[in-house]
C-alpha cells in the first residue's frame, strides 16, 4: 500500500475510535481527585490528535500508527496555577465563550497560535475535575485536518509548544508513576517521561492521557511500580 493511502487508512481509524470514544458512557471521574462543592469554575482543554509530516507511514504493528502525535505545551514558571506543567492548550471559559469546543479553540490559538480552521472538532469527554485550581474541565477532542505552525505565543503563559509521538508515550519504558506528597498525604498517578522536553509530564494532563489510552484499549503494558517523585 502506498504511503498516502495508508496514511489516510490510519487517520480515518484514529478518528472513528476517537468519535466512538465521545460517545460512550464512561466514567472519567474516577481516579481522580473529587471537585469541590463550591466556587467550581468551567474550563476546557484541547486534545489535538494529527499525523506528524516527518514521520514515515507507519506499518500496521503496534497499537497506533508511528506517525500519530498529540500537541502539548509547557506553561510558564511564574503562573500561579500549574506552574511548568506539561499540559493541552486550554483554559477557563470566558462570557464569550459559547460553550466547551469554542473555549478550548480560542485558547488553543491564543497560547499556540494554530490555524482555528485546520482543527476538526470530533466531539467532547465527560467533565473531569481539576480541584487544585478549583476548575472542572471538558476534554474536547480535535483531529488536526490541516496543520499550521505553532510556537508559544505570550511566553507569560506559554514557554514551549511541540507535537510529541502517541508511539512514544504508549512505551512502556517511557511510562511511570509520579508520586506527590502533600504534607502527610502521598498521591500517585501514571505519568510519562518525554523526551521532546526532558521532562516529566504528571498530573492532570498525563491522568487523562493515561485514561483515554486505556478507553481506547492502546495501553501497553508498564511497570506502575516505577516511581519518580516530582
Amino acid at each position: 500500500m502506498a504511503p498516502d493511502s495508508r496514511r489516510l487508512r490510519n487517520a480515518l481509524s484514529i478518528r472513528e475510535q476517537l468519535g466512538s470514544l465521545c460517545t460512550r458512557d464512561v466514567d472519567w471521574q474516577r481516579g481522580f481527585p473529587p471537585a469541590p462543592n463550591d466556587g467550581v469554575r468551567p474550563a476546557a482543554v484541547l486534545i489535538l490528535f494529527g499525523v506528524l509530516d516527518d514521520a514515515p507511514a507507519s506499518d500496521d504493528s503496534g497499537h497506533v500508527p508511528t506517525d500519530l502525535d498529540v500537541l502539548l505545551q509547557r506553561r510558564s514558571a511564574t503562573l500561579r496555577s500549574h506552574p511548568s506543567q506539561i499540559s493541552f492548550p486550554g483554559g477557563r471559559l470566558e462570557p464569550q465563550d459559547e460553550d466547551a469546543v469554542a473555549a478550548a479553540v480560542r485558547e488553543a490559538r491564543e497560547e499556540t497560535g494554530l490555524d482555528p480552521a485546520g482543527v476538526d472538532v470530533i466531539g467532547t469527554l465527560p467533565n473531569v475535575p481539576l480541584p487544585v485550581s478549583n476548575h472542572t474541565v471538558t476534554p474536547v477532542l480535535g483531529w488536526w485536518q490541516h496543520p499550521s505552525r505553532v510556537a508559544a505565543v505570550d511566553h507569560a503563559e506559554t514557554v514551549d509548544v511541540f507535537r510529541v509521538p502517541v508511539a512514544d508515550l504508549l512505551d512502556p519504558a517511557n511510562r511511570v508513576t509520579s508520586v506527590r506528597r502533600y504534607g502527610r498525604r502521598t498521591f500517585r498517578a501514571p505519568a510519562f517521561t518525554l523526551a521532546q522536553s526532558d521532562t516529566l509530564l504528571w498530573g492532570f494532563t498525563a491522568m487523562v492521557l493515561s485514561r483515554l489510552f486505556d478507553e481506547l484499549d492502546w495501553t501497553e503494558p508498564w511497570d506502575a511500580a516505577r516511581e519518580l517523585e516530582v
